[in-house]
């Protein structure tokens, strides 16, 4: 087996016993990327506004990119991420009669209070929202 090993590294590839580091990056696209880092107390509000009302907490997060929440996407106007937010709210309240917008407005709540702990806690996540995800 070392034999192998030392063989693959002569070649110039890597084995598992090497030590490589690999860096996974999620790649968001333009809806995901404009969901806004708002504070966590608005953040979890527009959560369970999502949960009971599909696509009412994402157009209210909208308002918050005006107010100058910061986003994925620094190389867009903040009228163009607004109209982003706007469009992904009508896309859930329009699907949310086939449960698709329903369940698509609660995963997008999650991920507003998901990017609010990295704002809040450097990526920690708090207890907070170790306690609304358990609900």
């Amino acid at each position: 087996m070392d034999q192998k090993d030392t063989e693959m590294n002569e070649k110039g590839v890597s084995s598992s016993t090497s030590g490589v580091v690999v860096q996974v990056r999620e790649k968001k696209g333009a809806l995901r990327a404009a969901i806004p880092y708002m504070p966590f107390p608005v953040a979890v509000i527009c959560l369970f506004l999502n949960t009971f009302v599909p696509g009412l907490g994402t157009f209210i997060s909208a308002f918050t990119v005006l107010c100058g929440a910061r986003t994925d996407l620094p190389d867009r106007h903040m009228c163009c991420v607004f109209w982003l937010n706007i469009a992904a709210a009508f896309i859930q309240i329009v699907t949310a009669i086939v449960m698709v917008g329903w369940i698509m407005s609660i995963f997008w709540g999650m991920d507003m209070v998901i990017l609010a702990s990295e704002l809040q806690g450097a990526g920690r996540p708090s207890a907070a929202l170790i306690a609304v995800l358990q609900t």
